[in-house]
């Protein structure tokens, strides 16, 4: 190779670098947090949720940051460290872990990454299941029944099996420590929220009415799955 090939090589291999970097900082950027308005947790007589008083293992589900879109609430008994993960489109993001006075309180999209299911008033084929139901059902994970994909909630909600591709998308929690309060104000991670209301949009103007699709302001009601739910499967 003679002087001037290897200066244009290095110089478009430079130009390459560069547009890597640039590729490499977009993609970076588009993984934050998403930010909503804030909203309290509480119980069903509109009083502050105490993050100490949540029952360990127990599913919690409020809504956030539309009044149609669950969320589960996990007291994982546990400390849950920050973990790496990336969504679908292979945009990496770092969840924080989970929040409370032993860092083992998280929340979670639940909506299943793979064909939207979701828990409703009537039967939820989603939830965390503390001992596996069945063989192959791991113990402490989210599972979901329609094609048995499984989410570790201690990760990050990361996908353990199954064809979802991509974990459910984290909401991201303040805790005040003087008043053992919890809020919402973000989601982290892959949102399939167009997704779902496009799927579900009778059904949900059905179930939620005019107002599936405004955002939760002020505070959001938290209730244990079984009051939720009339009928939680375990499959």
């Amino acid at each position: 190779m003679d002087r001037r090939s290897f200066i244009e090589t290095c110089t478009a291999g430079a130009a390459g670098l560069s547009a890597a970097a640039s590729f490499s900082s977009a993609w970076a950027a588009n993984a934050k947090a998403k930010e909503y308005p804030r909203a309290l947790l509480v119980d069903e007589r509109g009083d502050p949720i105490k993050a100490s008083q949540l029952k360990v293992h127990a599913n919690y589900v409020f809504h956030y940051p539309f009044e149609a879109t669950p969320v589960f609430l996990l007291d994982l008994g546990k400390p849950a460290p920050p973990h790496s993960l990336s969504t679908k489109d292979r945009n990496p993001y770092s969840w924080p872990g989970g929040v409370g006075a032993a860092k083992s309180v998280v929340a979670f999209s639940a909506i299943c990454a793979h064909h939207l299911v979701y828990p409703t008033r009537e039967v939820s084929f989603i939830s965390f299941r503390k001992k596996r139901a069945q063989r192959g059902v791991q113990d402490g994970l989210i599972h979901c029944c329609a094609e048995h994909s499984q989410y570790d909630p201690a990760r990050g909600a990361e996908v353990l099996s199954g064809p979802a591709p991509q974990p459910l998308c984290a909401v991201l929690l303040t805790h005040e420590p003087r008043k053992d309060t919890l809020t919402a104000y973000a989601t982290l991670g892959g949102e399939m929220f167009d997704e779902f209301f496009r799927k579900y949009e009778m059904k949900l103007s059905l179930e939620v009415g005019p107002n599936a699709r405004h955002a939760v302001k002020g505070q959001s009601v938290v209730r244990e799955l079984e009051k939720f739910c009339r009928n939680p499967v375990q499959c």
